[in-house]
């Protein structure tokens, strides 16, 4: 086919995989830029054909999983869980007035939450140290304890 045309089906390829970000297209460009080299020595079409059906293959099933494997992976400490805040202690940082029934805020680990009081009447001052007992949305339940 041409070492021209195998650049254009790379390049046709690598702006789909903008689009998928599979990286599945990625290793097919990879494969349609390594056939347009291999074009350049002037070898029939079936050898060009081989080509990419090999370096596709090798391509897909090497190279994609690495790339995967480190650009697709989340981080132990980008998952959270709103579990893992009950029991905590925190500092109040706005007072939460009962008698009102507004709610205030609360540091918990160095991070701010709207919170609530967990028994009615209670009313807990800036400074108050409490204990986390659940996450409702983004309040936290807390109560001073004994």
């Amino acid at each position: 086919m041409g070492p021209i045309v195998w650049l254009i089906v790379a390049v046709v390829f690598a702006v789909a995989e903008m689009l998928t970000m599979d990286f599945s297209l990625l290793m097919l460009a990879l494969s349609a830029l390594a056939v347009s080299g291999v074009a350049l020595a002037d070898v029939p079409l079936w050898v060009e054909i081989v080509t990419f059906a090999v370096s596709s293959l090798v391509t897909l099933l090497a190279i994609r999983p690495l790339l995967k494997k480190r650009f697709h992976t989340d981080s132990g400490s980008e998952r959270f869980s709103t579990k893992e805040l009950e029991g905590k202690t925190a500092t109040v940082v706005e007072a939460i007035s009962a008698a009102s029934g507004s709610s205030g805020m609360v540091s918990i680990d160095g991070n701010f939450w709207t919170a609530q009081a967990a028994h009615a009447g209670e009313d807990l001052k800036q400074g108050d140290v409490v204990q986390v007992l659940e996450i409702r949305g983004n309040t936290a339940i807390v109560w001073k304890g004994i």
